[in-house]
């Protein structure tokens, strides 16, 4: 990190657009529309907070459960640590 500092390298952050939201999340966007604009208008940081808890799971199942259990929070407008 000081290396890259010294050399005056930037390093470029993804936007929370950038990151793919996994299947199962993806899927009860299309079928909620109200968990869709509930999510949409959430900052981009809680969006991304989001899909990458959903995303870390390697089995579906899990996938799944855990978008079940925040929709309520995200209907709220809450981010995943509030």
């Amino acid at each position: 990190a000081i290396e890259v500092e010294k050399a005056g390298l930037k390093v470029k952050l993804k936007k929370a657009t950038e990151f793919k939201a996994p299947q199962e999340f993806q899927s009860k966007l299309d079928k909620i529309p109200a968990l869709k604009t509930a999510f949409k208008a959430l900052t981009p940081g809680r969006q991304r907070g989001y899909i990458l808890h959903f995303s870390a799971p390697k089995q579906s199942k899990t996938r799944e459960s855990r978008v079940e259990k925040c929709m309520k929070q995200i209907l709220k407008g809450k981010g995943l640590n509030d």
